[in-house]
């Protein structure tokens, strides 16, 4: 226990009693999230079920200088939950009810600690949904703060798009509503998206009003081979220069592909594939479906293997989503060191396959995979973080990967965030920008307390 902490922890366990925890086990549970970065504890845990008990622990934080880390569900990968200055997590699971739905208005406002699934569980017989899908079951406060997207960014965009309001406490404890829950607003700074990507370094998220959208009168999935992974690209380049509103295309690459048949019990060719998913009314999804079919054959696609009913379209999509485990399963004991980076869709191709000879040249095992509507790819390996000389061999692949996709006018992360794993690279892609960031949390955050260590370094 950290000793210059103690004040703070008494308070906080007169405050919530049982919704404080030191055990160690809770500590380690918080300790870290999915990725490889090594775990850091914090001191405690706390469970709020408030805004205004949020707000009270910031006070106590904030009065004997202790860090604060909102914890999600500790499904991100890049370490942003890891309390590498000690503090105190700040577990939301407790918040989780939905507040308010307004299907007329197609909005909803919830607890930052409801999951996705919940929320779309709570919302089904309203003719609305939430599109908004990284794959796991993350919680809504936690999907704002890393501005998460998923398989159907393509289509109805990310957290970026989807966030019409937060409320938000600060490192002082006073509590901003950051929007109207208005579709349009022109009313002083956006606020909303200041915060929406913070990841927990400006404040912690409490609740947020969210964009909704209609269920489609039709929904259906395929899967298509393909002979080449280029082949595979370019069908995707040319479905959306075409205007084919798409909802998912996913791409795996053999590797992938093998990794998923194993972990998932499928049996698909050991090739590269394309999961797709279209959107409308029968005739509009027919007419989608028929386009990208085309386009696909143009490539040396195969004809596509069709999932109807919602439980074969949902056991399709939990293959794809189960990709990073199964990339973790190919190596027993391992971490994920999972990296994403995000490129003009013109030069998608390109950064592929050269990231691909790069894997090959290297002599590793690394799996791909992509979100490749938007322009962003994954690549996933099991690691031992502990074996320096794995390691850097990774971190030097990883270098390379992000100087490509910056060299070719992309980002270092499409939807993984910074964290503590991508700071140095944030500095070679926005280094203007980053002074800015700086200048901004020394404002609202000036005793460096709320997640210290990730996004942005205050010397």
């Amino acid at each position: 226990m950290t000793a210059n902490f103690t004040g703070a922890l008494n308070e906080l366990r007169r405050l919530l009693g049982s919704r404080f925890d030191t055990s160690t086990s809770v500590r380690l549970h918080h300790a870290h999230d999915e990725s490889f970065h090594l775990p850091a504890s914090p001191d405690a845990v706390a469970f709020p079920k408030s805004t205004s008990e949020v707000s009270e622990i910031a006070r106590i934080c904030m009065r004997h200088h202790m860090p604060m880390l909102p914890f999600g569900t500790g499904t991100a990968m890049e370490g942003g939950v890891n309390a590498c200055q000690g503090g105190l997590s700040i577990d939301m699971s407790l918040m989780n009810r939905v507040l308010s739905v307004s299907a007329e208005d197609m909005d909803c406002s919830v607890q930052a600690g409801v999951t996705r699934k919940q929320l779309n569980e709570y919302i089904r017989d309203q003719g609305v949904f939430f599109p908004i899908d990284p794959g796991v079951d993350a919680s809504i406060g936690g999907m704002a703060a890393t501005r998460a997207s998923g398989t159907n960014a393509v289509r109805y965009g990310t957290m970026r798009e989807a966030v019409l309001s937060l409320t938000v406490v600060m490192a002082d404890g006073k509590i901003v509503k950051t929007s109207s829950r208005a579709r349009k607003s022109a009313a002083g700074y956006d606020l909303t998206r200041l915060f929406v990507g913070s990841e927990g370094t400006l404040g912690v998220i409490c609740e947020v009003t969210l964009r909704l959208h209609a269920i489609p009168e039709a929904i259906s999935a395929a899967v298509c081979s393909f002979s080449s992974l280029q082949g595979a690209v370019e069908t995707v380049i040319q479905t959306i220069q075409m205007g084919v509103p798409i909802a998912r295309v996913e791409l795996l690459d053999a590797v992938a592909i093998d990794a998923v048949n194993r972990y998932s019990d499928k049996d698909y060719p050991l090739l590269p594939h394309l999961f797709l998913e279209f959107h409308g009314t029968n005739a509009w999804v027919k007419e989608q479906a028929e386009i990208v079919s085309e386009l696909a054959t143009d490539h040396q696609g195969s004809d596509f293997a069709w999932a109807l009913n919602t439980e074969d379209r949902n056991a399709l999509w939990q293959a794809r989503h189960d990709f990073a485990y199964a990339a973790r399963a190919m190596r027993p004991n391992a971490r994920i060191f999972s990296t994403d980076v995000g490129v003009p869709i013109s030069q998608l191709a390109d950064c592929i396959l050269e990231t691909v000879a790069d894997i090959e040249k290297m002599g590793l095992s690394m799996p791909i995979s992509g979100h490749v509507g938007d322009g962003n790819f994954h690549v996933v390996s099991a690691v031992d973080p502990t074996n320096a000389v794995e390691m850097k061999m990774i971190e030097a692949f990883h270098a390379s990967l992000i100087r490509r996709a910056l060299k070719m006018g992309g980002t270092c992360t499409g939807e993984h965030g910074i964290g503590q794993g991508k700071k140095n690279y944030l500095m070679d892609e926005l280094p203007a920008g980053i002074e800015l960031m700086k200048i901004i949390k020394r404002a609202l955050d000036p005793d460096n307390l709320m997640n210290p260590g990730k996004v942005v370094d205050l010397k």
